[in-house]
């Protein structure tokens, strides 16, 4: 592509670099001049004029957004994704159900490495995301672009993302009590909140006494496909009451502890097939903490380590909330 000043009258079938105004209205950047529109540039004054002009071997901006999109998405329907129509060398990619997004992080380097001119800017790894959440945008930042280019950053992220959807439609939630005091319904309605974003419905209030052996006889008599427990007391141990009554019912803890806060206090194990998370007491809360990361991904099949957790740190100074008993500050 060749850019720069011209003479008005060797404008004809170039790109107009910046809008500009005639007699007859304006003329928007972008546009590929008529002789018409040459002509009225020429009428309004305009001697010389910052155009594109593409070359040989050159794809126009709006076709080459298309095509990066396409191989980029080659399966819609398979991939959850919708694509938009082109337009000033842009394309969007949006998602076609909740779920969350997996990303290929390298792929997606490569393919902005390429050639500067073309862009690919996504939302981070494993974000949530409902119908109609935009996940990427494709910009051909110049009028054109070589095809060499195009077809390279084509080959360097085929498929690269996608969003995963909900694999599980029902969930439970195990609440514990000390003594005779029940717990508000704070909680419930918090977990209520998320699962409703995801697709899930939780099954009719289930509330125990905070004891090893009462919890792990909810567990296994819950009906949901999700389990989750939330404490009067907080679990400050893998052998504390809640992770105990998980193997006591027959499952298994798989990572306890999380390097996010708020949500330092989670564990989270599985009970047959079924995933199990202990909530951290700031679940109770609608705001962001660790534990929506976690369950987020595991109802959307995405298996979590001890190993996965502990990548969590980085990014994880969530933003604190009020009720915390010890803030950081003050």
């Amino acid at each position: 592509m060749i850019f720069g000043p011209v003479p008005v009258g060797d404008a004809l079938g170039a790109v107009l670099a910046h809008a500009m105004s005639t007699a007859q209205g304006k003329i928007a950047k972008g546009t590929v001049l008529s002789a018409a529109q040459v002509a009225a540039l020429a009428d309004a004054g305009h001697d010389t004029l910052i155009v594109a002009r593409l070359e040989p071997g050159d794809v126009g901006e709006d076709e080459a957004a298309a095509a990066l999109a396409a191989a980029l998405v080659p399966d819609p329907d398979a991939q959850g994704l919708r694509i938009s129509g082109a337009g000033a060398g842009r394309v969007n990619l949006y998602a076609t159900g909740p779920g969350i997004v997996a990303l290929q992080h390298a792929a997606i380097t490569a393919l902005n490495a390429v050639d500067p001119m073309i862009t690919l800017a996504t939302v981070p790894p494993w974000h949530r995301v409902d119908a109609g959440t935009m996940v990427a945008t494709i910009k051909i930042i110049s009028y054109a672009v070589p095809a060499t280019a195009l077809h390279a950053a084509e080959r360097a992220a085929p498929r690269a993302l996608s969003v995963l959807p909900p694999r599980y439609r029902s969930a439970t939630l195990v609440e514990t009590r000390v003594g005779a005091t029940a717990p508000t319904g704070k909680g419930r309605a918090a977990l209520t909140g998320r699962l409703d974003r995801l697709g899930l419905n939780l099954s009719q209030r289930v509330m125990v006494p905070h004891e090893t052996a009462a919890i792990a006889d909810a567990l296994g008599a819950a009906p949901g496909e999700v389990l989750f427990v939330l404490t009067a007391s907080a679990t400050s141990d893998p052998m504390d009451v809640a992770p105990a009554a998980l193997r006591a019912a027959g499952g298994h803890v798989e990572a306890y502890g999380m390097p996010v806060d708020p949500g330092n206090l989670l564990f989270l194990g599985h009970l047959g097939d079924k995933p199990v998370i202990g909530l951290p007491g700031c679940a109770r809360s609608p705001a962001l903490n660790g534990a929506d990361w976690v369950m987020e991904r595991l109802i959307c099949g995405l298996p979590l380590r001890q190993s996965d957790i502990a990548d969590m740190g980085v990014g994880g100074l969530l933003k604190e909330i009020p009720t915390r008993p010890r803030p950081r500050e003050g």
